[in-house]
């Protein structure tokens, strides 16, 4: 007996059983939180004993790297297919396993759409193609587990899969960490270098980090069509992206504007409204202005104020409408209007206007015909509108700079806490401005109207429904979408700024678009009625925001605009699977788009996974250092290496030392985990609810599960070796009542695994296997039919001959069919397992691998329901579960008299 660390739970040793079973056992239970409905989440502590809990990654009796590693040997050209007849070996080694695997399926074809033999079924969807800034972490390895799960599952039910592989050019990120690399290897910023040799230095990088992410989705076992790899800056995504940008232009959706935008002066280019976070509070700072007390969180704007404005229903200041106030630096006057929008109970009821760095403000100048003055530039400086004395000073000091004039102007009354949304750059980690731009806008109101009215008619369903809600509120009140962006890294706007000859108008701005220059020089002299040879173009130097060329992914990765039998097979695709935090980033915007674009939505379904967060619950960052590697997971990592990585990664230094620190979580590093075991503890978590916390240990445990498997495969193949070769599975009836129980527990649990892929909650696929290979076939029935294997009962040698037969065959057909329900999940293992059981199969001789073959189906095991035998079953466990109960009790009572000194008869126990 031993006691569960966390729950305090006793738990029973069945008698004969080996240590390695007891391993996965309380492997198991310490970690079985993520697969067993209902029980309670605690904190791994120390159990009353005092002991450590077993689910400690650092307990040495874990590290499986200190054993000796079973490599496959043999000679094997890449692609070619394992020898399996090779004798297998004692322990499960992830090394072993996944050798030379992903290469053979590649090889032949067997993820490749266009090689399937469906005609009538299809399946199809696209990656969410991660950004080439860095390498993969654990959050997209959570996406590739639950999407080959899907792709695999699909492929095995016979439909024609096409799951298409991507990376995104990621434009701001990418240039970011370009930038920052120049900088800290050659000290020279953007702005040294023209905009050839600063792409030239992307383009590296990119080539570079493709070819890593690539390498890791092929080591995580993605079964994706490779030749229709697609790149968002490849020649064809590019001209879809110009075609999706003139057609919007032509239909009036695209135009261009001077307004407020969310702009990083760090960056120096305009933002997403959504690519922000919130930061830290401000102080609530009053001055006073003539007799008007006026209150602001931001004085350093005050040089940009051109109004105050009270609500018209304000007592306080019914004498004042339509007065004015004295600028306490300008001299210059400021009308005091009036506005409902101003909030009375805010501060002193009177706030000053400032149109060009605010946003409301910029809707009460539009209301009241009012001037929009900037006194912030690009950079974050103050502009010479504001003076000699604040001219070229950052934003930040300026305001300390005002403050000191007003307090010795003695207008400054004070000041107070004020909470408030602070906007963050996600990208830089500085304060956004609102500045005042000429940029290029989407109309989304009406593309986002037709997107919550798909959701409200049943053409687009959203999984989980609770985002319903969410999706709904945002489009519902959605504003356009500023897609331009003041980069060098990315699509460059296929619109030109047209000059004509002997033209006095230089300040109006005038503008065309096409597919080319040649095409928008044609447009330029139709619609302003000139020679084509007297217009001379500028092309935009802006670039399109990532998310306008992402969000074309679904079908510009088929080949549109071009009508190819991909787009006619594929599109609309069957199902968008995607991380939760890109419900607007991504997914709505290809919902318009494609809706826009096609005449179709993009997808059918759209699948929403939680996130993966760090065992203190924060969102992977690798500013935070809580990044990991799948490759550490499945290969295992020491310390020393994470932290060699580090210090080669392209971390601020300030970020580094925080990296550093976040990795002491891992004293001893990660131990070999393995992909299997990898990719069934993700799927492991409901991925359907809340944010998942997953730790190492957890994937540690699910390959103690991998070597439960291949254990008991040794077993099966040892039975199979000294037996005749097992009946067919239509022909295989079970005789003896434990022989029925197995059966209809394989027979619920394909039943589980139908209803759990069918509803997309492949944890209840995970738990249902989990229980009926660990607990069902090893705890139970391996123990049960050994004396029948050996010959040994009652009846006559013919009568036990044939319930060996028919154990054999009921073993066989249960192992078997457990792997093919378990290859979406665990490819690797249940490839190896399958093609050692493939001997001793009844087929024609063409099976060639288990990812090909056809999922099982309760239909096939009709014959194998037994549900009486499962209530008839229930009493005898319990009656088992009782007796070592008794027993666990007597032999506690019998120690502690020992202990005491007592010796009690063994009659009285």
């Amino acid at each position: 007996m031993w006691r569960h660390p966390e729950s305090g739970a006793e738990i029973f040793r069945r008698p004969g059983a080996r240590g390695e079973a007891d391993s996965a056992l309380r492997a198991h239970l310490a970690h079985s939180r993520p697969i067993i409905p209902g029980h309670k989440r605690r904190k791994p502590n120390a159990d009353r004993r005092g002991r450590r809990p077993y689910s400690d990654v650092n307990d040495p009796g874990l590290l499986w790297s200190d054993k000796e590693k079973i490599t496959y040997t043999a000679a094997l050209v890449p692609g070619e297919k394992k020898d399996t007849t090779l004798p297998f070996p004692q322990s499960y080694s992830p090394e072993y396993v996944e050798f030379g695997w992903y290469q053979w399926w590649e090889k032949q074809g067997f993820f490749r759409s266009c090689d399937a033999h469906a005609v009538d079924k299809y399946f199809s969807f696209c990656i969410p193609p991660p950004n080439v800034t860095g390498t993969l972490h654990l959050g997209h390895a959570l996406t590739v587990a639950i999407e080959d799960a899907l792709a695999r599952w699909r492929r095995m039910q016979g439909c024609k899969v096409l799951w298409v592989p991507g990376c995104d050019h990621a434009g701001i990120a990418t240039q970011s960490v370009v930038e920052r690399k120049l900088m800290r290897e050659q000290g020279k910023c953007r702005r040294d270098y023209s905009r050839e040799e600063f792409l030239k230095q992307v383009w590296r990088w990119k080539d570079e980090k493709g070819d890593e992410i690539y390498h890791q989705l092929r080591k995580l076992g993605a079964s994706l069509d490779w030749n229709r790899a697609c790149f968002t800056m490849d020649p064809g995504f590019s001209s879809a992206v110009t075609e999706a940008f003139v057609r919007l232009c032509d239909s009036g959706l695209i135009y261009r504007s001077e307004a407020l935008v969310n702009w990083s002066c760090a960056l120096e280019s305009a933002i997403s409204d959504i690519e922000w976070s919130s930061g830290s509070c401000l102080h609530l700072l009053i001055h006073w202005r003539d007799k008007v007390a006026v209150s602001t969180t931001r004085p350093e704007t005050m040089l940009g104020d051109v109004a105050i404005a009270v609500h018209p229903d304000d007592p306080r200041y019914k004498d004042l409408h339509g007065k004015h106030c004295r600028h306490p630096f300008t001299e210059c006057l400021l009308p005091i209007i009036t506005d409902s929008m101003v909030d009375v109970t805010f501060g002193t009821g009177a706030v000053k206007v400032t149109p060009a760095h605010d946003h409301t403000d910029f809707l009460l100048s539009q209301r009241h015909s009012l001037p929009r003055l900037t006194v912030i530039g690009g950079d974050g400086t103050m502009t010479s509108d504001c003076g000699q004395w604040l001219e070229g000073v950052k934003r930040f000091d300026a305001r300390e700079r005002v403050i000191t004039a007003l307090m010795e102007r003695k207008l400054f009354r004070g000041k107070k806490e004020h909470p408030m949304s602070l906007p963050i750059c996600s990208r830089s980690g500085d304060v956004t401005e609102p500045l005042l731009k000429k940029q290029w806008f989407v109309r989304c109101q009406e593309m986002g109207r037709k997107a919550v009215q798909a959701v409200d008619e049943g053409d687009l369903q959203i999984i989980p429904h609770f985002y319903t809600k969410m999706w709904k509120s945002w489009l519902s009140n959605i504003s356009d979408w500023c897609i331009s962006r003041q980069l060098w890294w990315g699509h460059q706007i296929p619109a030109y700024r047209v000059t004509l000859e002997n033209s006095k108008d230089t300040e109006e701005e005038q503008w065309v678009w096409g597919r080319s220059a040649a095409e928008a020089r044609q447009r330029a002299a139709v619609k302003f009625g000139v020679n084509p040879d007297a217009i001379t173009l500028t092309q935009d130097p802006d670039v399109l925001d990532t998310w306008f060329s992402s969000g074309l992914f679904p079908f510009a990765m088929l080949g549109w605009p071009q009508q190819t039998e991909d787009l006619k097979q594929f599109y609309p695709n069957s199902i968008l699977e995607t991380g939760s935090d890109l419900i607007f980033f991504w997914v709505a915007r290809m919902v318009m788009l494609g809706r826009e674009l096609t005449g179709q939505l993009p997808f059918k379904q759209v699948l929403f996974h939680s996130l993966v967060r760090d065992k203190y619950g924060r969102k992977m960052s690798k500013s935070l250092g809580n990044v990991i590697d799948p490759l550490d997971v499945i290969s295992g990592v020491s310390l020393e290496r994470l932290q060699e990585k580090v210090r080669e990664g392209n971390l601020d230094p300030r970020e580094s030392v925080v990296a550093m620190e976040a990795q002491k979580d891992f004293p001893k590093g990660i131990p070999e985990c393995g992909t299997d075991a990898l990719r069934f503890a993700l799927c492991s978590y409901k991925a359907q609810g809340e944010d998942i916390s997953l730790s190492v240990s957890h994937v540690l445990s699910c390959r103690h599960f991998c070597n439960k498997m291949w254990q008991t495969v040794r077993f099966t193949l040892a039975t199979l070796h000294d037996a005749s070769l097992p009946t067919s599975l239509a022909e295989t009836y079970p005789l003896s009542g434990m022989d029925r129980w197995i059966c209809w527990r394989l027979y619920s649990t394909v039943q589980q695994c139908e209803r759990g892929f069918q509803s997309y909650e492949l944890h209840t696929v995970t738990s249902a296997l989990h229980s009926f290979w660990l607990h069902s076939l090893c705890d139970v029935y391996l123990e049960s039919i050994k004396p029948v294997l050996k010959g040994e009962g009652s009846g006559c040698e013919e009568q036990r001959d044939r319930e060996k037969q028919v154990a054999v065959s009921v073993l066989y057909h249960c192992v078997s069919i457990s792997l093919a329900l378990l290859s979406p999940i665990m490819p690797f293992l249940t490839e190896e397992l399958w093609q050692r059981l493939l001997p001793y199969a009844d087929s024609d001789g063409t099976s060639r691998s288990l990812c090909v073959q056809p999922y099982p189906k309760t239909s096939q095991l009709e014959h194998w329901c037994f549900p009486k035998e499962e209530a008839d079953f229930s009493l005898v466990q319990e009656v088992v579960r009782v007796a070592r109960l008794l027993r666990a009790q007597c032999q506690g009572l019998q120690l502690l008299s020992n202990q005491a000194g007592f010796c009690l008869p063994h009659n009285k126990m």
